[in-house]
Formats: structure tokens, sequence, C-alpha cells
């Protein structure tokens, strides 16, 4: 039986096996067949986890584009125009005595082809038990409903949950799920069902906080209304774990201002993407997106009609 909320887009069942890196400073080298990459910046050492990938129509991602101007996006990388099947990417960081997961993957409940982070933290010997702090950018399912196991109890026994007030307040109020469109009620059911069984266990957070140590939220709303992302900062360098803030690393990095059927207010998601790329390319930070291309990293370069991510 499903867990309430639970939803279904299924369509491949590919397990994503990625690169793995490792990295002294924020160099890489390659390392074999785990769908993981890491990377070290201070004493911070991250590691990039493939949750599996997702199945999305193109008219649900762009819905007020034609199909000449995503053809003319899309098709000099090699995409498909019709469908996209982002990866799925959860972040780990370990620093001093924490371990620390960005987001929770999805569960077992919302597309087959995702949901393999257990599978994928076992095989990289890091035991759930283990995990001290899941810091949720948004309630989203893929983001949010794996924080419980099969059994509807929490899959990370030992961890603090760190959830941005802005989305705790929007998925519990009495009203959301009525003025929810019909698709997306199941987004609510979800959230609301995991938030209750973890709520003893939550601690909110504000855009500006030190969340933990060397860890600062950044409010990135749009997406959702309270969609956070975080800045890990090592001295003069950092890495943005971006979220859904900027979701795609071609259409939403190339062509920010491009509505997504996504996000659900799509005026601040547009204002919020063109924020972050403007300081990323700034700053030369280098950003982790949860849809990215596994291993997820790079960084934001401007160019002279916009913006490209370069992996890296």
């Amino acid at each position: 039986m499903r867990k309430p909320g639970s939803f279904e887009l299924s369509r491949r069942n590919v397990l994503l096996g990625g690169l793995a890196l490792t990295g002294t400073g924020l160099a890489a080298s390659l390392r074999p067949a785990l769908a993981q990459a890491s990377l070290s910046l201070g004493d911070h050492e991250i590691t990039v986890f493939s949750d599996g990938h997702l199945t999305l129509p193109m008219n649900f991602i762009v819905p007020d584009q034609s199909e000449e101007d995503i053809a003319a996006l899309l098709s000099p990388h090699g995409m498909a125009t019709d469908v996209l099947t982002p990866d799925c990417n959860v972040t780990l960081l370990r620093t001093g005595d924490r371990v620390v997961l960005f987001d929770a993957g999805s569960g077992s409940n919302f597309q087959s082809s995702a949901g393999q982070l257990p599978a994928q933290l076992e095989e990289a010997g890091v035991d759930v038990g283990d995990i001290t702090d899941v810091v949720l950018t948004h309630a989203h399912p893929d983001h949010l409903w794996g924080i419980l196991d099969d059994f509807d109890d929490p899959l990370f026994p030992e961890a603090n949950i760190l959830v941005p007030q802005a989305e705790w307040d929007y998925w519990r109020a009495d009203d959301t799920l009525a003025r929810t469109p019909e698709e997306r009620k199941s987004f609510v059911v979800g959230a609301q069902s995991r938030f209750e069984v973890i709520e003893d266990r939550v601690t909110m957070i504000k855009p500006g906080q030190e969340v933990l140590p060397g860890v600062e939220a950044v409010g990135t709303p749009g997406h959702t209304p309270g969609h956070m992302s975080y800045a890990i900062h090592a001295g003069s360098e950092s890495v943005l774990v971006v979220g859904d803030a900027i979701a795609y690393s071609v259409i939403s990095v190339e062509k920010p201002d491009w509505p997504s059927g996504s996000d659900q207010d799509q005026n601040l998601g547009i204002a919020t993407r063109k924020m972050l790329l403007d300081r990323l390319a700034a700053d030369r930070s280098r950003v982790i997106g949860y849809h990215f291309p596994h291993p997820a990293s790079g960084r934001i370069e401007k160019t002279a009609s916009g913006y490209r991510f370069t992996a890296s």
C-alpha cells in the first residue's frame, strides 16, 4: 500500500551511474563506478549521491514555449525535446562531528526511477544512523518523501531535521490543500503526513542564518514559498547547494526568464534564478544543482547571450 500522498510518473528504471570525484582543494580526479561524487572544501568533505532520476513532460517544465524554441535550445545539447529526465542529486556534508544531508530524496512512493539514495549510502558505507542532520531545501516529493522509510518511520533515526520556517508554514497551513490545483494535491498530502511524523525533531531556520558551522541559509523563494539554498563556506571559497532554485543546467541557466511549470510563483522564480546566476557568475562559486546532470557540480559562466553551466 502506498503512503498518503504517494504519486508516480514512472517510466525508465535506470540506475544512474556516475563519476566519482575526489578533491584536494576544489580539484577533482576520477574514481570508478559508484553513483556519487566527492570534493573537499577546506575542512568540509562534500559527496553528491544519486537518488536516480525523474521523467517529466516538457510541456510541464516550459509550458509557455513553442516547440521551435525548445528545439533550438535543447537539440544542440543532444537533449530530447518532448520529455526531460533530470537526475536527482543528494548532497552529503562531513564537517567536524556532523554528517549532514541536504534533502532526503524521493523514497519509494514517487517515481520508480528515483528513491535510490538508501542503496547508494549503503554501498558507500554510510549508515543512516550516522546522519546527524537533514537540511531541507523545500518540501516537494523528490526532496522530502525519502525522510521516512517504507514503514513510515524516520529513515535517519538520529538526525535533527532543519526546515525553512516559511516552507513549514506554507505546507502545514489549513488552507493549502484547498488552494492547490488537483494535480498537485498529493504533494500537499504527502508533505503534511511526513511533517507530522518528524515534527518533534524539526528545527526551524530562516534566511541569513548559519544553520550549521560554515553553512549559511540563502533565501531563494519562488519554486516554493519557502525554498532555501545553502552556501557552504571555507575561507574565500564556497559551494552553493541550490536545490531547485536553478532547477536545470540548460533550461534554467540559459533561459532563466522562461516561466517554469514547476515553480509555484513563476515570476518570483524567474527573479530568484537571475539573482543567483548573477551572484554565481560574479564570485565564481561552485554550484551543486539537485537536478543537474550527475555528478551535479560546476560553475556558472557569463556569456555574450546570458549564462552557461560548466561541469567541474
